[in-house]
């Protein structure tokens, strides 16, 4: 059984009474992962949800041509997978870890049974939803009001979060389509944040020089 706490690490079950998380904690796994290891893939069948212990996991979808686009990295206490809880459907998109990490594995039957029976408790569902539909309003405008150059400003500084200097968890690759534009033109755009005196890089650690220019180019 895992720890009732961990599952309530999660913002959709942090206000459940013990009564209610017991059974889901009784019903979920621990799973530890490799970097690089896949939770799982755009189109398979979900019967999980899945809450971030340690690590970093990308969400991600992949062209025809195989290129990869990163709309999400859910960190410590994040929570994702949810969508297949509401009605049957494929996953949207996969999920892979970026660096060893840890998860809790929810079954999606512990869940259904308890909004059954509580149907009061979607609330904090609906909270959950109304966050996703604002982050992906929010992505969508920055690929039509932000250029190349301001998208990865942005997504350097959601990256360091609050230190200024941060060592980069997601190679060039990853952080190109996290931005949506090919590694060249992330790479040209760095660059010119060096060149400005914005940023320092030595291989994959970055220091934020000038933190107002750089928060003013990402807007």
């Amino acid at each position: 059984m895992v720890d009732p706490e961990l599952i309530a690490s999660a913002d959709l079950f942090s206000e459940l009474d013990a009564a209610y998380l017991e059974p889901i904690a009784a019903a979920s796994q621990i799973k530890e992962l490799r970097r690089g290891d896949v939770l799982f893939l755009e189109g398979d069948e979900p019967e999980d949800l899945f809450i971030v212990l340690e690590g970093r996991i990308s969400i991600a979808n992949r062209s025809p041509d195989g290129r990869e686009s990163v709309f999400a990295l859910m960190e410590e206490t994040d929570l994702f997978g949810e969508m297949g809880l509401f009605g049957p459907q494929v996953r949207s998109a996969s999920a892979r870890a970026l660096e060893p990490s840890t998860v809790v594995i929810v079954p999606f039957a512990p869940i259904t049974e308890l909004y059954t029976e509580h149907p009061e408790l979607l609330w904090r569902v609906v909270d959950m939803l109304v966050g996703r539909l604002r982050a992906t309003n929010a992505a969508l405008e920055d690929s039509v009001f932000l250029d190349v150059t301001g998208r990865t400003a942005k997504r350097l500084l959601e990256l360091a979060g609050d230190k200024s200097e941060f060592e980069l968890p997601i190679t060039q690759e990853e952080l190109a389509g996290m931005v949506g534009a090919s590694r060249e033109r992330v790479n040209k755009a760095i660059a010119s944040f060096i060149k400005l005196g914005w940023l320092q890089q030595v291989e994959r650690t970055y220091k934020i020089t000038d933190l107002e220019q750089l928060q003013i180019r990402a807007r």
